[in-house]
């Protein structure tokens, strides 16, 4: 007969493991409830033999036995300035009052976190910008922008290549790239680039901001009138300024005189200044002749070039502006990158030379990258100084060259020699007496040519005007 049934105490403690049981003959009915206790158990039952052998953490499954790191945060007050954050804090952020900018922490290490979250749901009327402070962000060496209501987003510091990158986002929009749209100028395009020329005032008017996916910046040249050249002996013009700015992955070449980023731009409507040349002087300051006018776009003024100083009546010193203009005889050129920016929108005028009997020669007016040369000898004149190159238009262009000083002239026979305008459109001054002063080219802002020795209606010439570029990504 069949063995079927043993015994409790038939069974020696230990006598009877798993290898001794066929699959499946003992089911949990046969177990009577509490029988089998917890010192019975321990080790014996394989993860995967029960029913949930996985739990969910954060939205992810994580085996049993395994290891995962929860973030715990800190949440802070309300926010409503701008404020850099701490790793481990998390931050509600309300921006009613305005746009606020959350600068990430300096010098991170792998694992450091922080959290943001749109407190008043307002990111989309006032966004908040995340200041990178030296790091990247999901890889791209740019600020990050949160522009949609309700937003928030936890952000954890990986490496020196990815840097900081999303994790747990909500309501966030920034990962469908978004660019600036834009009207107004003469509008070119380059490649992926939307190039807006502004040679008379207008307006750039921007509805759609974009986004630092996208773009959200603008590249921009805004360069004022030249001076108007000296009458009488006169000194050459200085160029209006140069103010270059270009956004910080570079896609073009620009000049020696770029700051290190552009302008982040909104939807709204910025006025476009353009700034007109100055007049020349006439024969006795008559007329008096002026400086070049400022030009503006959003918060970039270029001044306008300085006048070249004349003989008569005793107003001989270059005047003052984005670039000086150069001096009659026995005077000084007046002083660039007035008033003071950096980079330096000009440079100083040339000095004329010293009283004397044998010719007065004057000096050359200032360019952007280039000082106006002094007048090397009694009967020659001071070239005006150079401009500078960008490619901001889709090809190197040089602009805001100064003005060439009279060739002075001597009262004894010798030959008169003028100075040689600037490159990038500086007026040249004239040889001969009576002679009008060379025009600065216009729209690039260069400064007017110096006017010789009176008699005669001539006057110095008058600066080119201005101009102002914009150029920013539309499309990838």
């Amino acid at each position: 007969m069949a063995l079927t049934k043993v015994t409790k105490s038939g069974l020696a403690d230990n006598s009877v493991d798993a290898a001794k049981l066929v699959d499946g003959t003992v089911v949990a009915a046969d177990i009577n409830d509490g029988t089998i206790t917890n010192a019975k158990l321990a080790g014996s039952i394989a993860n995967n033999k029960l029913a949930n052998s996985t739990i969910t953490l954060n939205g992810a499954s994580l085996a049993l036995g395994a290891s995962a790191s929860v973030l715990a945060f800190d949440w802070q007050s309300v926010v409503t300035s701008n404020t850099t954050m701490v790793s481990g804090k998390g931050y509600f952020v309300n921006t009613t009052g305005g746009a606020i900018t959350m600068t990430l922490p300096a010098s991170p290490s792998a694992g450091d976190y922080v959290a943001i979250k749109d407190y008043a749901a307002t990111f989309q009327t006032n966004n908040l910008t995340i200041g990178r402070n030296s790091s990247n962000i999901q890889g791209v060496a740019n600020d990050s922008t949160l522009d949609t209501t309700r937003a928030s987003v936890v952000l954890v510091y990986a490496d020196a290549t990815k840097g900081w990158l999303y994790t747990n986002e909500s309501n966030v929009g920034e990962f469908s790239p978004s660019y600036v749209t834009a009207t107004g100028g003469t509008v070119s395009t380059t490649g992926d680039y939307k190039i807006h020329t502004f040679n008379s005032s207008s307006n750039f008017v921007v509805s759609d901001g974009g986004n630092s996916v996208g773009s959200n910046k603008v590249s921009y040249l805004v360069i004022a009138g030249g001076g108007g050249g000296g009458g009488d002996y006169g000194g050459g013009a200085g160029a209006g300024g140069f103010r270059e700015g270009r956004v910080s992955t570079p896609d073009f070449t620009a000049s020696p005189l770029v700051a290190p980023d552009g302008l982040t731009v909104s939807a709204q409507t910025y006025p476009i200044t353009v700034g007109a040349g100055g007049t020349g002087v006439g024969p006795n300051a008559s007329p008096a002749g002026s400086n070049g006018s400022n030009s503006v776009f959003s918060t970039i003024t270029s001044t306008g070039g300085g006048r070249g100083g004349t003989e008569a009546p005793s107003t001989k010193a270059g005047y003052s502006g984005g670039s000086g203009g150069g001096s009659a005889y026995a005077a000084s050129g007046g002083s660039g990158n007035t008033p003071p920016v950096s980079p330096a929108q000009g440079t100083n005028g040339g000095n004329g030379t010293p009283s004397g009997p044998t010719g007065y020669a004057a000096g050359g007016g200032g360019g952007a990258t280039a000082a106006g040369g002094p007048a090397p000898a009694h009967n020659v004149a001071g070239a005006g100084g150079a401009g500078a190159s960008t490619e901001i238009s889709g090809s190197a262009v040089t602009r805001a060259g100064g003005g060439g000083g009279a060739g002075g002239g001597s009262h004894h026979g010798q030959s008169y020699t003028q100075g040689a305008g600037g490159s990038g459109g500086g007026g040249a001054g004239t040889p001969n007496p009576g002679n009008t002063g060379n025009n600065g080219t216009a729209n690039t802002g260069s400064g007017g040519g110096g006017n010789n020795l009176n008699p005669g209606p001539q006057t110095g010439g008058s600066g080119g005007s201005g101009v102002v570029i914009v150029r920013y990504k539309y499309q990838n």
